[in-house]
């Protein structure tokens, strides 16, 4: 269950990743984040980051253009 919501929906590359990443900065490991957003380059982006981070995607999905992901806050 996600502790904290992020709703990136009409905003352009790059600033759902940019707000994503800031708001995982603010949270403590353990605690999971859920992101929309509506720009397909998040598809890539968020998914790209997470791999070069300590954050885990726990899962993406997609839904008439609005795609979501939840994630699992790594630790430092």
């Amino acid at each position: 269950m996600p502790t904290k919501f992020l709703d990136t929906s009409g905003l352009r590359c790059p600033m759902p990743l940019l707000k994503t990443k800031l708001a995982l900065n603010a949270m403590s490991p353990g605690e999971q984040l859920e992101v929309i957003a509506t720009d397909a380059g998040s598809v890539r982006d968020i998914p790209a980051y997470l791999k070069l981070s300590h954050h885990h995607l726990v899962c993406q999905t997609e839904t008439d253009g609005n795609f979501r992901f939840v994630i699992r806050c790594g630790g430092q």
